[in-house]
């Protein structure tokens, strides 16, 4: 953010004048807040630059209350997806709002239609945004379908590229349900 200089604007031979620096120095704080406000009020225009006003406007005009855990980037998220929601849905649409939420790697989509289940299990990586997720699917999908949503969990296979002393500071649980790098 640029500095805001009183002086610049006044004409060299008053810009001199220990009174004059002395106003420009007290303004100067005062300045600096206005440019603060004024950078945030623009931000707050923007999804994906809003600051934590912004955040709240939009999820009181949505009707989203956020959790006490949640981030400035989990309730960005949240409001994203609400307004990311067309209609009509169909496999395809879902498949693309799931690609931009989780990433193309970050779940598995399945469509059963002799037993009319469609299997979605997410990545650890989008445990936080398991529930908004849910959310978003159960909007999307028909009510004739059966969900079957849950995480995907880790399986032998990823965990067979680590040896054992590297899994030994590891719960069990904590290699289940945890991201593992």
């Amino acid at each position: 953010m640029p500095q805001p200089n009183i002086l610049a604007y006044l004409p060299d031979i008053i810009a001199n004048v220990k009174e004059m620096i002395a106003h420009a120095d007290a303004e100067r704080p005062e300045l600096e807040t206005l440019w603060a406000a004024n950078d945030s009020a623009y931000n707050d225009q923007f999804l994906y630059t809003m600051t934590e006003n912004g955040i709240n406007r939009w999820e009181k005009m949505i009707g989203i209350s956020p959790m006490g855990t949640d981030t400035l980037e989990d309730r960005r998220f949240r409001i994203i997806n609400r307004l990311n929601a067309q209609l009509p849905y169909s496999y395809r649409m879902l498949q693309s709002h799931l690609d931009q939420m989780c990433g193309q790697n970050g779940y598995i989509m399945e469509y059963d239609p002799a037993t009319w289940t469609l299997m979605i299990k997410v990545a650890l990586t989008q445990k936080k945004q398991y529930d908004e997720i849910l959310d978003l699917v159960q909007q999307m999908i028909p009510c004739n379908l059966i969900l079957d949503y849950d995480l995907l969990y880790n399986k032998h296979s990823t965990l067979g590229t680590f040896t054992h002393a590297q899994l030994s500071g590891y719960t069990y649980g904590a290699l289940r349900n945890e991201v593992i790098a």
